[in-house]
């Protein structure tokens, strides 16, 4: 799978600038490893007038199959026999992902103006999926400010008369943000395929809203897309049918039973660890019971997003005094968190590297220190009964492992042995009589000396 873009200015910009856009130098060829396959990002060409940026997604079919996380089944001739390996537009959307992490966020240190400008692109993309009729492509990417040029693959070169495939190579030329085009890639590639090689949860929602940030919204397929990224899940789109009853969204049980915990602990000074885009600051930011909240994220991006979503720029100095966003991590001490009643770790312990879990519980429980801890994760047991999870899979592609009951209470219970703490367990979400509820919780609170 391949997909390039293509720099080309007329204002006399060194091409070349496009190096540091996406945060990879144009004399080397770079691989990185990820779940799907060797990402291979090189230059085909970087002179001053023109420069490509190329990303070509290298995958063993045999090790894809016998992956049980990415849907695999070793035992199922089927399974072999599949484009997946060549035109699965979700894994190249993970790979762009992957690579141009921080281009999406538009950052650039050396060229801040141009990130934040309109270039002149080209984008190709020789072989992509699209399921649909054959407006499709043309309809998802002009109204972005892009030009469209599809091409239909044959199904048979040397038999014309089958007709075409659902293959098309697409260009796209346009003046667009690099960042906004990037994240436009990431979202409507699996969407014109109309399928993705993961399991989709819940937090699948977030990543829509920060990628389709300043262009989704707007979009007159903006359904279509929303339906198409989320796999068609009911349960996760934005609005029932008038009248039809649909159950509560896992992530709400999630933000009532740690709003519950911190209401039972009495807090008032509370620390959201890895806040993201402000989903569970908005709820915070409600109840005036919390006289201070500090988000914390190591993404600045998803900071930029708190802040517009609790409008911060249009508060109060009193509010901004309440509320304030950091720039941190959940592995690194930091003094400025010291000395609140709580801090939440709000399904972010299984996005840690269990080799830095030393680092999360010596920055939380040893150096922040706050009287009360809450930590939600998923509970692995829970796993079975997700009908379309493969067994042994993560419920995301960016979890590094997710904890069994028991599990996560060895982990939760030498913590609090080894810092003074005391802990709890909760279930959060409708839970099964074998399985457990498919997140738990655990609530770590400070001994008090006698």
């Amino acid at each position: 799978m391949l997909a390039t873009v293509t720099y080309a200015p007329t204002d006399g910009q060194d091409a070349t600038a496009l190096g540091f856009l996406v945060h990879k130098h144009p004399a080397k060829v770079q691989t990185f490893s990820a779940p799907v396959g060797d990402i291979h990002v090189f230059y085909p060409e970087a002179t001053p007038e023109r420069c490509t940026v190329a990303v070509m997604l290298e995958v063993d079919p045999i090790a894809l199959v016998r992956n049980k996380r990415f849907r695999g089944d070793a035992g199922a001739f089927s399974h072999y026999v599949n484009d997946r390996p060549y035109v699965a537009s979700s894994m190249l959307a993970v790979a762009l992902g992957t690579v141009f992490r921080t281009a999406m966020t538009g950052r650039s240190d050396s060229y801040p103006e141009l990130a934040a400008s309109a270039l002149p692109l080209r984008i190709e993309i020789p072989v992509v999926s699209a399921r649909g009729d054959d407006d499709l492509v043309r309809r998802l990417f002009e109204p972005c400010g892009w030009s469209v040029e599809q091409t239909r693959i044959a199904l048979d070169g040397d038999h014309p008369e089958w007709g075409d495939s659902r293959y098309s190579s697409v260009v796209l030329t346009g003046e667009v943000r690099l960042a906004e085009a990037l994240r436009q890639l990431y979202v409507l590639l699996p969407v014109l395929d109309d399928a993705k090689h993961y399991w989709v949860g819940d937090d699948e929602i977030g990543k829509l809203e920060r990628a389709g940030e300043g262009w989704l919204a707007g979009h007159p397929e903006r359904d279509l897309i929303t339906r198409r990224y989320l796999v068609h899940q009911r349960a996760l789109l934005a609005d029932p049918a008038e009248g039809e009853d649909r159950p509560t969204p896992l992530r709400q049980h999630r933000a009532d039973a740690v709003l519950a915990a911190l209401a039972d602990v009495g807090a008032h000074r509370v620390v959201d660890m890895g806040c993201g885009p402000g989903a569970l600051l908005a709820r915070l930011a409600k109840d005036r019971s919390f006289t201070k909240i500090v988000g914390v994220d190591v993404s600045a991006r998803s900071l930029d997003q708190a802040a517009r979503m609790l409008r911060l720029a249009e508060a109060s100095d009193a509010e901004r005094e309440r509320i304030e966003l950091l720039h941190g991590s959940v592995v690194y001490r930091d003094e400025r968190l010291r000395g609140f009643d709580a801090m939440v770790l709000m399904e972010v312990v299984e996005h840690v590297d269990p080799s830095r879990l030393g680092a999360l519980e010596d920055a939380v429980f040893a150096s922040a220190a706050p009287n009360a801890v809450v930590v939600t994760t998923p509970n692995a047991d829970y796993n079975v009964l997700y009908p379309d999870l493969p067994a042994g899979a993560f419920r995301h592609d960016d979890h590094r492992f997710e904890w069994t009951r028991d599990e996560f209470r060895d982990w939760a219970e030498g913590v609090a042995a080894r810092h003074g703490y005391t802990v709890s367990y909760r279930p959060v979400g409708e839970a099964d009589a074998d399985h457990g509820a498919p997140t738990q919780l655990a609530l770590f609170r400070k001994e008090v000396a006698a």
